[in-house]
């Protein structure tokens, strides 16, 4: 029983020591020229999916949980959340290239098309991100729409 309250005491001091180390924070009021809602032109509709569904990883401007406080699941969203706008940046979409656009929207229809995107870790938690099949299938003709106008 001794060990047992040892392990706990040092797990508890060990997880509030490391709530000391913070992340850096992906938010960026800025309005950018480059992106990619401006650039196209997006309808309402699709538009408010994609922000809903995507930017939050793909944007410079996360909306955070309130969990993003609490470590290490901050260092779990900072790392999810470098790892998608290093793949696409929504915010960035007029600084690629078009054969870097058409090869990113080849990715953002199949990656929907076979239920990658958005991850089941984002929609278990934002249940409003997940596609419904008609939503899908409507972003995916808008995006092969663009794909094909490049």
């Amino acid at each position: 029983m001794k060990v047992f309250k040892t392990i706990a005491w040092i797990l508890l001091i060990a997880f509030v020591g490391i709530q000391f180390f913070p992340t850096d924070r992906n938010q960026n009021e800025a309005v950018y020229v480059s992106d990619f809602m401006r650039v196209n032109n997006v309808p309402p509709v699709i538009q408010n999916k994609i922000e809903v569904s995507c930017y939050d990883c793909h944007s410079n401007n996360t909306k955070y949980p309130w969990y993003n406080r609490i470590q290490p699941a901050a260092w779990f969203l900072e790392d999810h959340i470098k790892e998608g706008k290093d793949e696409l940046n929504f915010n960035e979409w007029d600084d690629y290239s078009d054969r870097r656009k058409n090869s990113k929207l080849r990715s953002i229809i199949s990656q929907i098309e076979d239920d990658e995107m958005p991850l089941d870790s984002y929609t278990l938690i934002h249940r409003d991100a997940k596609f419904s099949e008609s939503e899908k299938k409507e972003i995916i003709k808008y995006m092969t729409k663009l794909k094909n106008n490049l």
